[in-house]
């Protein structure tokens, strides 16, 4: 069965201040993940931790090379990895216990949905947080 996403858990984690772990948050600002992090930190009020292959330290937060290394509480993993790749980050998620797995427009992985929902995890999949904040006039 395909997923489909909550309108009512996407205005809960948009609007509740929360730990954001972006995976695919480099340095890098021609990629997408650095001016959506940045949205989530600076307008949405959320703190990011960046995530990468590097662990590069991004808008003036703490990077790191995988999720196990995250001191604490992870609200949500917001997956900015290929679709291909995308099912070994949400393994990740729920292995640390993340409360939720966002993955990104055009991130579509229904069996690592359904896992992660199958752990109890949130799941959002194939949109973004900025898009939907427009959507709801954040």
């Amino acid at each position: 069965m395909a997923h489909v996403n909550d309108p009512e858990l996407i205005h809960r984690l948009l609007t509740t201040p929360g730990r954001w772990a972006v995976v695919g948050l480099s340095g890098n600002p021609l990629r997408p993940a650095v001016h959506v992090s940045a949205f989530l930190q600076q307008h949405l009020g959320h703190e990011i931790i960046p995530v990468s292959l590097k662990g590069d330290d991004v808008h003036g937060a703490k990077g790191y090379t995988s999720l196990d290394q995250i001191p604490g509480d992870v609200d949500v993993v917001d997956c900015f990895v290929n679709s291909a790749k995308v099912g070994a980050v949400v393994d990740q998620a729920i292995a640390i216990g993340a409360k939720t797995v966002w993955m990104q427009l055009g991130v579509i992985d229904e069996e690592a949905a359904a896992r992660a929902k199958a752990a109890g995890l949130n799941v959002v999949m194939n949109t973004c947080p900025k898009i939907e904040s427009a959507k709801l006039g954040l």
